[in-house]
């Protein structure tokens, strides 16, 4: 039994995300993933709360060190108030250079700056339930004025939800340590990577916080290709071949490629970029690496491919909105298909 969450396209903006969120909620997703990377996720999540009425809406992912602890901890507040407890955050650190140059915000050390990032969050949603005096004072954060006239104070569900984008080692456990969950990247939600480097990681987070993460949220968003028949799947499994060959080309996503003895491949796809020929990146990416990355089947086969898959290893998965709405109810059988007991 999973929880089903839709995704939202990254280009889609605040003038359709309210009817993309309440079409997800007709077609019985239990939640939906709104992205901060064209539009603002705080302003598309603030809309699709507001058109829907029992959607769970979460940022994946929020760009957390453009942003104060502060006034993402504020905008949190409010839309957990308005749903009723609603709203996730999932927060990230996108990269050194778009920190720097994009939003001309400060990357120090990526880890600790994101777990202190989480714990003055903590400390804030703590002072504005409590009224107890706001004092939270890290390497990177600072946050100790807190004046009643600015506290917000208390709402009837407190306890929002973290959970953070990470791939490397010492991320993963970081975020396994302190977060209430974890949102994987598309590169890194095979089945064995999952096993074997993910979900051991994130126990040792565990371990060294003595903490029973039964109630954890482990997030898987694969790319997937499913369609109404087997054109419709062999058109998406050129499309995500196309992503995989963009997406590896960037050497921060190749240890499940190493994984899996495919280092080479990011070699390749790295040279391609350098010259410019983004043309040939998809034909680096072979059967195999898509068969190991991407889950396969047409609307009536694919719900038994994520469970043959993801069984045992989450409870939270994403799955696509389809793009033609003629196909909303298939998706919606796929849906229930997947939040049922096996």
């Amino acid at each position: 039994m999973f929880q089903v969450f839709a995704s939202t396209p990254e280009d889609m903006g605040p003038g359709q995300i309210g009817a993309h969120a309440a079409r997800a909620e007709a077609m019985g997703f239990d939640g939906l993933q709104v992205p901060d990377a064209i539009h603002d996720g705080l302003l598309l999540a603030a809309l699709a709360l507001n058109a829907t009425n029992n959607l769970i809406v979460g940022t994946a992912v929020l760009v957390a060190f453009a942003r104060s602890p502060m006034t993402t901890a504020i905008a949190a507040w409010d839309l957990q108030a308005m749903s009723g407890g609603r709203f996730e955050v999932g927060l990230g650190t996108q990269v050194k250079q778009n920190i720097e140059q994009r939003y001309s915000a400060r990357w120090d050390s990526p880890v600790p700056q994101l777990r202190e990032y989480v714990q003055a969050m903590k400390a804030v949603f703590h002072s504005f339930q409590s009224g107890e005096r706001l004092n939270f004072q890290g390497a990177h954060y600072s946050l100790t004025k807190l004046q009643p006239f600015f506290n917000p104070g208390p709402i009837a569900h407190p306890d929002i939800p973290i959970l953070c984008g990470a791939v490397g080692p010492a991320m993963t456990k970081m975020v396994g340590r302190i977060a209430d969950g974890m949102i994987t990247h598309p590169t890194n939600t095979p089945p064995r990577y999952i096993r074997e480097v993910c979900l051991p990681r994130l126990q040792q987070g565990f371990a060294s916080a003595a903490r029973d993460a039964d109630d954890f949220k482990l997030v898987l968003g694969p790319l997937t290709a499913t369609g109404r028949d087997e054109e419709a799947v062999a058109v998406a499994w050129e499309k995500q071949r196309s992503m995989l060959g963009f997406l590896y080309s960037t050497p921060a996503y190749w240890p499940s490629l190493e994984l899996f003895g495919w280092q080479d491949k990011g070699r390749q796809l790295l040279e391609l970029t350098r010259a410019g020929d983004w043309a040939a990146m998809s034909k680096v990416i072979t059967d195999d690496m898509l068969d190991a990355f991407v889950p396969r089947g047409s609307y009536s086969e694919i719900a038994r491919v994520f469970r043959d898959r993801y069984a045992g290893l989450t409870r939270r998965i994403t799955f696509p909105m389809p793009e033609d709405p003629r196909d909303d109810e298939r998706v919606a059988e796929v849906v229930c298909q997947l939040q049922s007991p096996a």
